[in-house]
């Protein structure tokens, strides 16, 4: 007989006020935490962490993120990442804006064990309602990368991004985020897709889907990576 416990745990109080809207002074903040685990002819558990930090002070905007991700079956570890991001966006008008970044990741299934990418660039918000947000980016920066295999590489690499937010409804959400970053070794992709439904005034279900490829990878490495997380999401 196959038994499956679905359990969504806890959450994490990490800022104050609702949401990391772009126009609300202050600071602000989210926090989420989610577990898998099933059991019976195999035994499985998968655990995502998540948060995200926000400081805006116009014409400064500060954020910074992390996530962790860790899967096992039958207690063999078949999927383990982490991820840290610090972007600060200076406004120049009401629509245009400077932004520095600072991002690290691990991936111990990866071709690379970590990449860190450094990059500064211009962005614009090419939508921004009461229901849709869009926004574009292209910068410039490097990029230094371990690989598996030891050796390690260094480049410089140009930076595409975008991010879209939907407000479907007073109670649920949907954001894609997608992110481009191109060197004369590789080229990095990482896009999200995620929907959260509140379920209490400041807790949320959120669903989410990430994907992140490598366009050149070690012989017998897989080029792209995916992670789905259910997670209970506290913010305030």
């Amino acid at each position: 007989m196959f038994d499956c416990r679905f359990l969504v745990l806890a959450s994490l109080v990490l800022a104050s006020a609702p949401g990391l809207a772009q126009d609300e002074e202050g600071f602000s903040g989210r926090a989420g935490l989610g577990y898998l685990a099933t059991t019976g002819n195999s035994e499985t558990d998968s655990l995502n962490m998540n948060f995200a930090m926000g400081w805006n002070y116009a014409p400064w905007h500060h954020r910074f993120d992390g996530l962790a991700v860790r899967s096992s079956t039958s207690n063999v570890t078949t999927a383990e990442a982490y991820g840290l991001a610090w972007k600060s966006d200076y406004d120049i008008s009401e629509i245009a804006y400077w932004y520095g970044l600072f991002a690290w990741n691990k991936d111990k299934f990866s071709a690379y064990d970590q990449q860190v990418r450094e990059a500064v660039g211009y962005g614009r918000r090419l939508i921004s309602t009461e229901r849709h947000e869009l926004s574009g980016e292209v910068g410039v920066g490097a990029r230094q990368a371990d690989l598996r295999d030891g050796t390690s590489n260094s480049e410089g690499i140009l930076r595409l991004s975008g991010d879209y937010r939907w407000t479907i409804s007073e109670t649920s959400r949907f954001e894609q985020t997608l992110a481009i970053e191109s060197g004369s070794d590789n080229t990095y992709l990482q896009a999200t897709s995620s929907l959260s439904a509140d379920i209490r005034e400041n807790l949320a279900i959120v669903v989410s889907y990430t994907i992140r490829n490598n366009s050149d990878v070690l012989p017998g490495t897989e080029k792209t990576d995916t992670f789905t997380a259910v997670s209970i999401e506290y913010k305030y």
